[in-house]
């Protein structure tokens, strides 16, 4: 009975992983037309602000849903919070650059450990309800903390796996730079080759680099969109560049030769991170292979020798 059933449930779960695979290429959202758009939005909303001295208007579908949590957040006097320059920063480095982006994280940061208190109170009441008290009580508390840590943390991890992202591709974007620079191209037409070419391969970096392009372009201080784009990354080594920039422009030594040493580290750095990696690999397969590999290998080698014996007792 139990040999047919678990054929069954294995054949179940491939079907369903067969659908998953085939249907998430069909459901995946386009990113790279979001990310242009934003840049987009960015470079009109600072031409607006350059020329007219006035702000980017809020979406009309997202007002009522801004104006319930502006509301909560006004009744709770937490608008400090959300004028805070380092939650800008730490949602921008993930990747949230929207003027409701710090709006909703506060809110989050309200509501949900409410929402799992509740969540709490329910299975404590009902699920759990044959458990100690003080059991029940442990879970309330535990979910509690989980719905107040749980912003921050998606906040963080988002930050780190776009860091990750923005880490692999800049040493591509810092050779085709140097390229560019040296066929005579400025940093801003260097920088709008790089986010041509691109594209497709490195969105998030691209997104980064077309805003400060944008910046660039509009802004007062060149100074700042170099600034602003180190801020936003977090990075390293987007900061040495920023650096660069900025030192070149403003004691009038030749760019190239800063990229090119740039673009050198970079690749020495990417090399060297995949050596540590492959390195660490041996250590990383030790315990796979004592789990999956292990039995496998004792059941084939053992098994025909355990069977004779069976065979032979019987």
């Amino acid at each position: 009975m139990m040999l047919p059933l678990l054929i069954s449930g294995i054949a179940a779960i491939a079907a369903f992983a067969s659908v998953v695979a085939v249907s998430l290429p069909l459901l995946a959202r386009d990113r790279l037309s979001l990310r242009l758009k934003a840049v987009s939005e960015r470079r009109t909303e600072l031409a607006d602000l350059q020329r007219a001295g006035l702000s980017k208007q809020i979406n009309p579908k997202t007002l009522k849903r801004q104006a319930m949590m502006r509301a909560v957040i006004d009744r709770l006097k937490l608008q400090n919070m959300i004028e805070a320059k380092d939650l800008k920063l730490r949602l921008a480095q993930a990747g949230w650059k929207g003027k409701s982006a710090p709006l909703t994280y506060v809110f989050a940061q309200v509501a949900l450990p409410v929402l799992f208190l509740v969540l709490g109170l329910f299975y404590a009441g009902v699920v759990f309800s044959h458990y100690p008290p003080m059991t029940r009580g442990l879970i309330i508390v535990v979910a509690m903390v989980v719905g107040a840590y749980l912003p921050k943390v998606v906040v963080t991890n988002a930050a780190q796996k776009r860091q990750a992202l923005l880490r692999r591709a800049f040493p591509d974007a810092m050779d085709l730079m140097v390229i560019c620079v040296d066929a005579g191209l400025s940093m801003e037409g260097a920088m709008s080759r790089v986010v041509e070419e691109m594209a497709q391969a490195a969105p998030d970096l691209v997104e980064e680099l077309g805003l400060c392009s944008a910046e660039l372009a509009f802004l007062g201080e060149r100074r700042l969109a170099w600034e602003n784009l180190a801020e936003r990354t977090g990075l390293p080594e987007i900061k040495t560049l920023s650096t660069t920039v900025i030192q070149s422009e403003k004691y009038g030594t030749p760019i190239s030769q800063g990229l090119k040493v740039l673009a050198q580290e970079n690749r020495e750095a990417r090399v060297a991170n995949a050596e540590k990696k492959a390195a660490a690999l041996p250590a990383k397969l030790t315990v796979p292979m004592i789990i999956f590999f292990l039995p496998v290998l004792f059941m084939v080698i053992i098994g025909p020798a355990a069977i004779q014996v069976i065979q032979v007792m019987k």
